[in-house]
């Protein structure tokens, strides 16, 4: 069992910032892959960047790049997600998910382990 709790998430203006992060406990695989996902309002959930955790290498989604930056920091069992520009459009639930292949992908049924979501609201 992998435990991942989020945190960070608050209502903010918009083209402000937040950092959210991502707590990783419970087995650990020797390869895997973490991501962010998103839901806003009466929308699925979406993809928003993954990082594999042994090399760092990232995949960001189109909407996101050049404003969102993925992270990790290994000594701590964290991952980042770093929110800047933010879009009233960015609003909704985010969530950490965690994955037992080294390998980054956009599908949330790939993913087996997910943490609760924390709430991230832009106002316009």
């Amino acid at each position: 069992q992998v435990d991942l709790v989020e945190s960070g998430g608050g209502l903010v203006q918009a083209g402000d910032s937040l950092r959210l992060s991502c707590a990783v406990s419970g087995r650990t695989f020797s390869s895997y892959a973490m991501g962010w996902f998103r839901q806003g309002p009466g929308k699925e959930r979406e993809f928003v960047a993954g990082i594999i955790w042994a090399t760092g290498s990232t995949h960001h989604a189109d909407s996101v790049r050049g404003r969102f930056t993925i992270s990790r920091d290994k000594a701590k069992n964290t991952v980042y997600l770093q929110l800047n520009s933010l879009k009233a459009e960015d609003t909704g639930v985010y969530y950490c998910a965690a994955r037992g292949l080294a390998l980054i992908t956009a599908t949330p049924g790939s993913y087996a382990y997910w943490g609760q979501g924390t709430q991230v609201t832009v106002s316009s």
